[in-house]
């Protein structure tokens, strides 16, 4: 096992763990570029994490702007095997109102600028995604977060959008009659990652707002959005201490090893760059 078991991407409004004792800031150098930020490493609740404010403190990138491929081999980098992520999104059913937390098992993508694997340059692979979360980590996520006192929703589809500009009235009813759940901006793409590098993700996704579909609320702004967050992110913080807490120690995630069938280069023609960057994710199979 690595030195860092859980890894914690903090979305808008996340950009620090008050109770994570902090060991040290590390910043980490990947063949993709620069991660959002430092990652800071430290105990909670008796566990390593490691810690990543998805935006950049001080919210300085917008999700399109986001180096996912970055952010997600840091994590491998360090050893994590479970991924904990923490987003803001909006409703699109009206039983999930602002404050609420859901638990997505699916995700819709609606990006399309955006790199979203760690492959190509002489190494194919093909990952298998139909069920794009970890189920065992998403009901550790759901237990915590009801713990921590939030009205809780299990299961659901975030549709993952470009922004940064918020939905039209017509693509929000169009996500709302396709029976997505909620719609957010990060999401997609650190899923698809975690699982190219074998590593566990779920998602905590805050309900701040009802979009732009629900005639008698006012139509979604950042200040309305900001309102809601606030109170999201302390339930946040609680959920994941809950859950840090009951993830066993010393177990490695249920997807270690699904690259050893996905993989369809043949070895001996990869090239000699393209195995060196990817040494951490997938070393043990060229």
């Amino acid at each position: 096992m690595g030195e860092v078991e859980i890894g914690v991407i903090g979305g808008s409004g996340l950009y620090e763990m008050e109770r994570l004792e902090v060991l040290e800031e590390r910043r980490i150098e990947t063949p993709f570029g620069e991660p959002s930020d430092a990652y800071i490493i430290g105990e909670l609740e008796g566990r390593r994490v490691a810690f990543l404010p998805r935006h950049a403190r001080g919210h300085r990138l917008m999700p399109s702007e986001l180096n996912y491929r970055a952010n997600l081999y840091g994590l491998k980098v360090l050893g994590v095997e479970r991924i904990i992520s923490v987003s803001a999104v909006g409703s699109l059913k009206i039983e999930y109102a602002p404050k609420d937390i859901l638990v997505p098992d699916q995700f819709y993508d609606r990006t399309r600028h955006r790199a979203d694997t760690f492959f190509g340059n002489g190494l194919v692979a093909h990952i298998s995604f139909g069920d794009p979360v970890c189920p065992e980590l998403s009901g550790w996520l759901a237990d915590g977060a009801e713990r921590a006192g939030a009205r809780v929703h299990r299961g659901g589809t975030y549709v993952c959008m470009e922004g940064p500009v918020f939905s039209t009235r017509a693509e929000s009813e169009a996500y709302r009659s396709s029976g997505f759940d909620v719609i957010g901006m990060t999401n997609l793409q650190e899923a698809k990652l975690a699982r190219e590098a074998e590593m566990s993700y779920a998602t905590l996704a805050m309900v701040t707002d009802y979009d732009c579909w629900h005639d008698e609320e006012e139509e979604v702004s950042t200040t309305a959005v900001l309102e809601v967050l606030q109170a999201n992110v302390d339930t946040a913080k609680e959920a994941i201490r809950e859950t840090v807490s009951r993830i066993p120690e010393g177990v490695p995630s249920p997807y270690q090893g699904i690259l050893r069938h996905s993989i369809l280069s043949d070895p001996k023609l990869v090239p000699d760059e393209t195995r060196a960057a990817l040494e951490p994710i997938v070393g043990r199979y060229l």
